[in-house]
C-alpha cells in the first residue's frame, strides 16, 4: 500500500510539473523586436541548467526514498561526513556559478557600452502617471531642463530661453523608434522612482529623480508595442503606460512631426 501511494504521489507530482511549465511558457517574454538576442539566450540556458538541475535533484531523492525505504527490522544507518563528495558538489557548483558569472559580465558590458555616435537621440521622463517623451529638433541637440521650471504646461522643466530648446518635440505616451538603426535614450524622472520597461526589446531601466541614465538598442521590427511602468510609482501606477511605433528610418521625422502636432 505504501508503495502504491509513493508511486500515486510520484505521478501526481510529475503532471503537477509538466502543468505548471506549460502555463508558464505562456507567458513567457514576447516576442523579441531588438538586437538584444543575447539576453534571450543567457535566460534560456539559465533556466534549462536550473532546471534539468531540480528535475535530476527531485528525480533521485523520489528513488532513493523508493529504493531505500524502511523494510521489516531494518536499521538505520549514520554516518557524519564525506569530505570526497561535499568537495566535489562544492566545486561543480562554484563552476557552474562562475560560468554563469562570466557570461553574464560580458553581456553587462555590452548592453552597457557606449551608443554608436549615429544613434537617434531621444530622451524618456517618467512621471506621475506619464512618459514625457523628448526628440531634438534640426540641430540634433536637447534643450536643458530646470525641475524648477516644471509646470503643468511644462512637464519636464524646459528653459524655452535656451535656443536649443526651440525646435525640441515633446510627445506624450507615445515613443517613435527607426527600424535597424541604433536607439540612445535619455532616461529620467520628475519625481519618484519609475522603470522604463519595453518588454518587446527587452529594455528594463529605472528613471531615478536627479539622474540621467543612458540607454541604447536597434529595433529590428516595424510595428506598435508597449511602454511599461515596472517599478510601483503610487496609485496611479497601472496608468502608466504608453506605445512604441517602430517605423523605417526614413519616416522617424515625418512620424515625430506628425505626432508632435
Amino acid at each position: 500500500m505504501a508503495k502504491l501511494q509513493g508511486l500515486l504521489f510520484g505521478l501526481a507530482t510529475l503532471v503537477l510539473v509538466v502543468v505548471a511549465t506549460f502555463l508558464f511558457t505562456k507567458d513567457w517574454l514576447p516576442p523579441l523586436k531588438s538586437d538584444r538576442i543575447a539576453i534571450d539566450h543567457a535566460l534560456a540556458i539559465t533556466l534549462v541548467v536550473t532546471g534539468l538541475v531540480f528535475i535530476v535533484t527531485n528525480l533521485l531523492l523520489a528513488w532513493f526514498g523508493y529504493r531505500y525505504q524502511d523494510g521489516p527490522g531494518a536499521r538505520a544507518a549514520y554516518w557524519h561526513d564525506s569530505p570526497r563528495l561535499e568537495m566535489t558538489w562544492t566545486l561543480v557548483t562554484a563552476g557552474i556559478l562562475a560560468i554563469f558569472l562570466f557570461n553574464a559580465l560580458n553581456l553587462w558590458a555590452k548592453v552597457n557600452s557606449r551608443p554608436p555616435a549615429d544613434a537617434v537621440l531621444i530622451e524618456v521622463t517618467g512621471q506621475q502617471f506619464a512618459w514625457n517623451v523628448r526628440y531634438p529638433g534640426k540641430d540634433g541637440v536637447l534643450g536643458r531642463t530646470d525641475h524648477l521650471q516644471a509646470s503643468q504646461d511644462n512637464p519636464i522643466g524646459l528653459v524655452k530661453d535656451d535656443p536649443a530648446a526651440k525646435d525640441d518635440l515633446l510627445l506624450l505616451n507615445q515613443l517613435y523608434l527607426p527600424k535597424d538603426r541604433p536607439v540612445r535614450v535619455q532616461v529620467r524622472s520628475m519625481d519618484v522612482i519609475h522603470s522604463f520597461f519595453l518588454p518587446n526589446f527587452r529594455v528594463k531601466q529605472d528613471a531615478m529623480p536627479g539622474m540621467t541614465i543612458d540607454i541604447w538598442f536597434t529595433p529590428k521590427e516595424t510595428g506598435d508595442f508597449e511602454i511599461a511602468c515596472a517599478e510601483h510609482c503610487g496609485l496611479g501606477h497601472y496608468r502608466m503606460r504608453g506605445q512604441v511605433h517602430v517605423v523605417p528610418a526614413a519616416d522617424l521625422d515625418k512620424a515625430v512631426a506628425e505626432a508632435a502636432q
